[in-house]
């Protein structure tokens, strides 16, 4: 192993370390990351969130053991990946020894660490951008097509993964157009691996199109519903957190790309990433949504300020020492705010921190004890302790429907669930398709927002011969706190026609 290699080992083992480093044992697993775990359950070519590859990666942690290691693992793996990735367009780019680590530096202190902690799609989309841009590289250097047929398997792999890199075409095209680089208009090669990729999505287009496309409906209930509280300046704002400590690279990365001579023929990425971003801001789009399109250009103004910045002087190499220092010193301050690795009460105690820095604002628009996603790993085996404590009320031999308000409800029961017989659904997500109407419902047990106790009782009890509240979630960090578990004992009615009545009324809705 020559010594570069060496380095990119030890930053790879530093990512994976961290990954599982940056999560205290008081948070459980994420309310989204047990919808995508169910998913595993049930593969098909598409769901009503997200494509089908994250149902298959869920299989395979499922086989795996479906522990927290394997689930933290995935995202650190792409996360990993995607630092290889640009240390190798670094080298790509002929950029020193210096270029390589200042690389790796400012990747390995991003905001990519906070990314890979969840298994959601998003640490592979952001893999995939990173990926496809260096494809592109490798193809504007060598002007071979077989970098195009690479291209067009990585952007098939994050299109069936998350829709997210649809924008990176969005911008890509008419920077072609407006660089030399539109020659790739006028070759075959081009439109064969066009249709390469149109074939390899194929599947979860028919599944969309079978199913009335409800992406669309996704998205306008995500418009609806978050991104009305989304404003462009904030979601400015975040680009400038997400790589604080390598702005400076960002932004050598942008003046090479315009005025740099031997990075000349690359400039269709500097107007690749204007027009990516101003979309992304006419759209009102969540801030995350924008990460993968920094990683290569770490890439390219490390390469620069590695030409820039030769070994020569002390006063040259105290500076090269300062800029990999960077990353890290500005990481110090986000490694004890930024991360789910303090405690409820800590941040309660530091509260004034965290609000200054908005992290206790969530997509309602309003300011609540905990970040958003730090209260999503909250309450849920407790949740599912109490559901398996209520389905043991119930008499055995007789079916019983788990009913629950959301997915995160539902996927926490499945996941962390001790009695076989519980399976929990819901008219939320894609739970709404999974309720098995083979088995003959005769109890029933709720789970409920709290705020809505009175109006349960009020609703379902007259159904049921027995009724009674059995407990609650009490964890008040929760996003989940006071979601209330009900049980409904020996229905005088058709359970079954009314799961399908409401499953059509939802399907029209949508």
């Amino acid at each position: 192993m020559n010594k570069k290699n060496g380095i990119l080992l030890v930053f790879v083992l530093l990512k994976f370390i961290l990954q599982y480093a940056l999560v205290n044992s008081t948070y459980e697993l994420h309310r989204d990351e047990f919808l995508h775990l169910d998913q595993g359950n049930h593969l098909a070519w598409g769901f009503l969130s997200v494509p089908p590859v994250t149902s298959i990666i869920s299989k395979i942690i499922y086989f795996l053991g479906n522990t927290l290691f394997w689930i933290r693992f995935f995202p650190a793996l792409f996360g990993a990946l995607t630092l290889i990735f640009v240390w190798k367009a670094v080298e790509e780019l002929k950029g020193n020894l210096f270029s390589l680590i200042l690389a790796a530096t400012a990747i390995l202190f991003s905001v990519l660490l906070r990314l890979n902690i969840l298994y959601q799609p998003n640490s592979l989309d952001v893999l995939c951008w990173t990926a496809f841009y260096f494809i592109f590289l490798k193809y504007i250097n060598s002007a071979d097509s077989k970098w195009l047929y690479a291209g067009a398997l990585i952007f098939a792999l994050g299109f069936l993964n998350k829709y997210n890199i649809i924008f990176l075409l969005v911008g890509l095209f008419p920077a072609l157009l407006l660089t030399p680089q539109r020659s790739i208009f006028l070759k075959p090669s081009f439109y064969i691996s066009t249709l390469l990729t149109l074939l390899l999505i194929a599947p979860n287009l028919w599944w969309q199109y079978k199913h009335h496309f409800p992406v669309y409906h996704h998205l306008k209930e995500l418009t609806d519903t978050q991104l009305i509280n989304v404003s462009r300046v904030g979601f400015l704002k975040e680009q400038v957190i997400y790589f604080l400590g390598s702005l400076f690279v960002l932004f050598a990365a942008f003046y090479a790309l315009v005025f740099y001579a031997p990075f000349k023929k690359y400039r269709v990425f500097f107007w690749s990433f204007c027009i990516t971003l101003m979309v992304f801001i006419a759209l009102k789009a969540k801030g995350y949504y924008a990460i993968g399109l920094y990683p290569i250009y770490l890439a390219f103004g490390s390469a620069y300020l590695g030409e820039l910045l030769k070994r020569g002087s002390t006063k040259v190499n105290n500076l090269r020492f300062a800029c990999v220092l960077l990353p890290f010193l500005f990481f110090i301050p986000m490694y004890h705010t930024a991360f789910p690795n303090k405690t409820p009460a800590y941040i309660l105690a530091h509260q004034a921190t965290y609000r200054a820095l908005g992290l206790l604002r969530w997509e309602d628009g309003k300011d609540h004890l905990l970040p958003q996603d730090f209260a999503d790993m909250l309450g849920w085996k407790e949740l599912a302790n109490k559901v398996d404590l209520a389905f043991s009320r119930l008499p055995k031999g007789e079916h019983t429907l788990v009913l629950c308000d959301n997915y995160g409800q539902a996927g926490a029961i499945n996941y962390y669930k001790k009695t076989k017989e519980v399976t929990a659904v819901s008219f939320n997500a894609d739970y709404l398709h999974w309720i098995n109407l083979d088995k003959k419902y005769v109890h029933l047990i709720r789970v409920k927002n709290y705020r809505e106790v009175k109006e349960e009782l009020k609703e379902t009890s007259p159904f049921f011969a027995d009724t009674f509240v059995a407990d609650s979630v009490t964890n008040p960090y929760a996003r989940e706190y006071g979601t209330t578990v009900f049980i409904f004992r020996n229905t005088h009615i058709d359970i079954n026609e009314r799961i399908k009545r409401e499953i059509n009324e939802n399907e029209i809705r949508d």
